[in-house]
């Protein structure tokens, strides 16, 4: 039997970084009740959304800065804000254990050439997200794509390729904010590949596929709430982990989703005990593109898409000129017996007018979410949903 070794003790991470977490888990949840109307599988990385609109409202005003600060739970712009980005960011930093873990994040900013932002803008988004600048020719709008599709897939290892579609950009495109996400981590404890047995993952209640299951004894974090056992799987470090809320048999795994909410979140984490536990979990893979336009009017980011409403002068100094055309997500997932390897990019494309007892058994045969998460501050990097591991990846 497998037993995991002692935690690290962590220092507390800086408040204000726990505060921005907790605001990216809110628009996390928020956005994952919409998703979760389409059926299937649902995977996206809601820390790299929340980041690239994060960069978008750094430059918006008015009542379309107003909306974009209740969509991302963000208290006003201020020196306190921006330090706590770069705490966060150092959090995540700090996360990578050597060759084991690898936990990558990058912002990237492309202007069109020649197009006059506010240094302001540019000096903020250096200092507050680690932005890179390379100017581009949108008057080129294939070649401007692949520029910014290569630096994707470069950040991600190949893992996130054509983020930007054909007929995203055109002559009238002025600004493409990027942050791309790639994740790779060795559980601390690795299933035996020799223990992996074809079993059957209830994907109905009277339906099955089979799936390759794998399977360890050990101590882990475990617990439960009045819906769903809880197990969390650190990875090689300790400072990341992933949650797995599994509903207890006969629980609608909608029900769980009801229950989604930072609080709880918080309050299921408190409960977490270690245990010795027999876990069941299947090998899968999951990704997902998703545009984001209009799941992000619905909860209330209106402003931003309107040519005629759109407040981003704090971009360019002027007012009324800029607004969001697109915003484009896509996010990979891979779990197996080694660990998990996980990437994402998110794309703002802002245009002119014209994001010891018998073991307890948690076995995941049946439809599941899985959060993976920066322990100290709570920070969701991916968020999924696995209703049938089998599902074929387009």
């Amino acid at each position: 039997m497998l037993r995991q070794p002692p935690q690290k003790a962590r220092p507390p991470a800086d408040p204000d970084a726990v505060l921005v977490a907790a605001a990216n888990t809110h628009f996390a949840f928020d956005l994952y009740r919409k998703l979760s109307a389409q059926s299937g599988n649902i995977l996206f990385a809601p820390y790299s959304l929340f980041v690239v609109l994060s960069m978008a409202y750094a430059g918006a005003r008015g009542e379309t800065a107003a909306q974009m600060a209740q969509v991302l739970h963000l208290p006003p712009l201020s020196e306190r804000l921006c330090a706590a980005y770069e705490n966060l960011a150092a959090l995540l930093t700090a996360a990578e254990a050597g060759a084991q873990t690898e936990l990558n994040a990058a912002n990237g900013l492309w202007p069109q050439a020649g197009y006059p932002l506010r240094e302001e803008f540019l000096a903020l988004l250096a200092r507050c997200y680690g932005a890179t600048v390379a100017a581009v020719d949108y008057h080129d709008p294939d070649a401007a794509r692949r520029q910014i599709n290569d630096w994707v897939e470069a950040q991600t290892r190949a893992a996130i390729r054509d983020l930007v579609p054909l007929g995203t950009l055109d002559p009238l495109t002025r600004l493409v904010l990027v942050n791309a996400i790639r994740f790779k981590g060795r559980w601390a404890g690795q299933f035996a590949k020799e223990a992996t047995t074809q079993a059957p993952f209830w994907t109905g209640p009277q339906h099955a596929v089979e799936v390759p299951m794998m399977e360890q004894e050990g101590t882990f974090a475990c617990g439960e709430e009045a819906r769903a056992q809880l197990l969390e799987l650190p990875y090689a470090g300790d400072e990341l982990a992933v949650l797995i809320l599994l509903p207890k048999h006969g629980v609608d795994l909608a029900e769980v989703e009801a229950a989604l909410s930072v609080e709880n979140l918080q309050r299921w984490a408190e409960t977490l005990a270690p245990r010795t536990v027999r876990v069941g979990l299947p090998r899968f893979l999951l990704a997902q593109e998703v545009q984001l336009a209009a799941l992000l009017r619905a909860l209330g980011m209106v402003d931003a898409f309107d040519q005629e409403r759109a407040d981003f002068s704090g971009i360019d100094g002027r007012t009324m000129w800029l607004y969001v055309s697109a915003v484009i997500h896509k996010a990979y997932a891979a779990f197996d017996e080694e660990g998990t390897e996980a990437a994402a990019a998110s794309a703002v494309v802002v245009k002119m007018r014209s994001i010891p007892s018998p073991p307890e058994i948690v076995r995941a045969d049946h439809p599941f979410l899985f959060l993976i998460r920066e322990r100290r501050s709570g920070c969701v990097l991916f968020l999924g949903r696995v209703v049938d591991p089998a599902a074929p990846v387009v």
